[in-house]
């Protein structure tokens, strides 16, 4: 797929997809410190899981709004500015959280510096700008940096979970802290470079042939519907991201046992993201494989509620990742099909803000509703419903767009 090293322009753009994946991949352990220390911080202070769960949430929050925002200096500027503020944020983040004592030093901690300022420099600015430099095989770009969740998902939770046991939450959110500092900056750098097509003269009004002749509505409209839809796929997604290793626990396993559950569902993301998203996305379009992975990731939420025995767990959790680890990374690849290319790091952007509501709706809604019924079936089952929700407004757009081209994948 990729063109041979020996070109210089090929050797730079393999390069920036590298340092992409490495970048999600390191700053991504954000989210999972939380997941695998939730427990350890609720029960070190005293406070009911909802604490946790909220600060969860706030990184999504903050990190949709700071989307926005990141998404428009990307546009403007590059991914220059947006990898150093993320990778300073993230690491200057985790130290601060080895030293939080208060519910509003941990919201403000989550909220602000790794979400506004740090995760929100990931997803949407690092797929957004790949889009960029892979204009031919861009579903395979998108995919392989969105793979990085998914190695972040495989890796991190069992580092997380030996640390803790080892050291206790506090040093591992230290050690974590200066080792994104160490190794984020440094890969800053490297994102600062321009994309090849930006040193390429073109002819005023040119015309540049899309994907899809004829989108299925307006931008605005389209703009709006995507961003609907990607809150109902986000809170069935983040329900079991959040509380999985929790669940795992409360049906009588050891912790260890929900880590690694944890992990096997993220590595399958991972491999969806990375083989899936390329081969969906470009035979069938962004819409079509959307709409394929939000019906497994349904589909295994529901199975979720119900398996208690290990290795069924094991099972559903690993499926359900093959679902979830396609879906983020189907929108960037659907904004660049229907959407104005010049406006794609906004645009995605935006579409992830509502995403970031979604995941940070459903974080907390677990913790919720475990506190008021003490099990997580009922919102696993609740999630059902709002991927249903995202698989009805899919199918409507999927119905009004034109087949497919694959050329210009």
């Amino acid at each position: 797929m990729l063109h041979s090293l020996s070109d210089p322009e090929t050797r730079r753009r393999t390069i920036v997809l590298i340092a992409s994946l490495l970048f999600m991949l390191i700053g991504t352990g954000s989210i999972y410190f939380i997941v695998i220390a939730l427990k350890p911080i609720a029960a070190d202070f005293g406070w009911p899981r909802a604490v946790p769960s909220i600060a969860y949430a706030l990184q999504y929050a903050g990190a949709g709004i700071g989307g926005i925002f990141m998404g428009w200096c990307l546009d403007r500027r590059g991914m220059g500015v947006p990898a150093v503020i993320g990778a300073s944020m993230i690491g200057l983040g985790g130290i601060l959280t080895s030293y939080a004592s208060s519910p509003f030093e941990l919201y403000l901690i989550y909220g602000g510096m790794l979400g506004f300022f740090g995760r929100s420099t990931l997803f949407a600015p690092l797929t957004a700008n790949i889009t960029r430099w892979f204009e031919h095989n861009r579903s395979f770009a998108v995919g392989v940096v969105g793979s990085g969740q998914g190695l972040a998902g495989m890796i991190w939770p069992q580092v997380f979970h030996h640390l803790i046991a080892t050291v206790g939450w506090r040093q591992t959110a230290f050690y974590y802290g200066l080792f994104a500092l160490a190794t984020m900056l440094p890969l800053a750098f490297i994102l600062r470079q321009t994309p090849p097509a930006a040193h390429k003269p073109v002819a005023q009004n040119a015309p540049v042939p899309p994907v899809l002749k004829h989108p299925p509505m307006s931008p605005r409209a389209l703009q709006l519907t995507l961003s609907t839809a990607a809150i109902g796929c986000c809170v069935a997604m983040s329900l079991p991201l959040a509380h999985i290793v929790s669940h795992v626990s409360d049906l009588g396993f050891d912790p260890a046992r929900g880590a690694e559950t944890l992990s096997l569902m993220l590595a399958c993301s991972a491999l969806a993201s990375f083989f899936g998203v390329g081969f969906l996305g470009s035979r069938f379009g962004g819409l079509r494989a959307i709409f394929v992975f939000s019906t497994g990731q349904a589909l295994l939420l529901g199975a979720l509620a119900f398996v208690e025995s290990l290795p069924g767990l094991y099972v559903a959790a690993a499926l359900f990742g093959l679902g979830y680890g396609g879906i983020l990374p189907c929108y960037p690849v659907i904004v660049r099909e229907l959407l104005p290319a010049a406006e794609a790091g906004r645009r995605t952007g935006l579409v992830l803000l509502f995403a970031g509501g979604g995941m940070a709706l459903g974080s907390w809604l677990g913790g919720a509703v475990f506190d008021a019924t003490g099990t997580y079936r009922t919102a696993f089952l609740i999630g059902v419903a709002f991927n249903a929700g995202n698989l009805a407004i899919i199918a409507s757009l999927i119905a009004r767009t034109p087949r497919f081209r694959p050329a210009f994948a």
